[in-house]
């Protein structure tokens, strides 16, 4: 079994053809629940629940938002498409595309916004 060959259609286009989930349609974008927000792909963890936040930003609302990934859970690529020029976030075991960070002083402590896909994690909720 190839486990990216069989990921459910709406994963795979946006994991792997670098698409992107409709705003406000994925399962997580308004998620408070604590825990570990791991890849979808290869179960890889990404990003701590204490560094998501609702972002008030037009354009980046909609998506889960992370002020911090985990340490060497994912890797920056510059992205030219659509026109725009932006830094594609992807998990770095697997490559599976993730979102995009932006700079963003004003709502974050790190100064960095990474706007995420949902259909790309899978919350594994701490144990309380």
């Amino acid at each position: 079994m190839n486990p990216k060959k069989d990921l459910e259609p709406t994963l795979k286009h946006v994991a792997l053809e670098n698409g992107t989930e409709a705003p406000f349609s994925g399962k997580y974008f308004k998620e408070t629940a604590r825990g570990t927000y791991n890849c979808a792909v290869c179960a890889n963890p990404l990003f701590a629940s204490d560094t998501k936040f609702e972002t008030k930003i037009p354009g980046l609302m909609g998506w889960p938002s992370f002020d911090d990934a985990i340490s060497g859970s994912i890797e920056l690529r510059p992205d030219d498409s659509d026109g725009m020029q932006r830094t594609e976030v992807v998990c770095k075991n697997c490559k599976a595309h993730l979102g995009h960070v932006f700079d963003d002083k004003s709502e974050t402590k790190t100064g960095k916004h990474y706007c995420i896909n949902s259909v790309c994690l899978n919350l594994e909720k701490d144990n309380a």
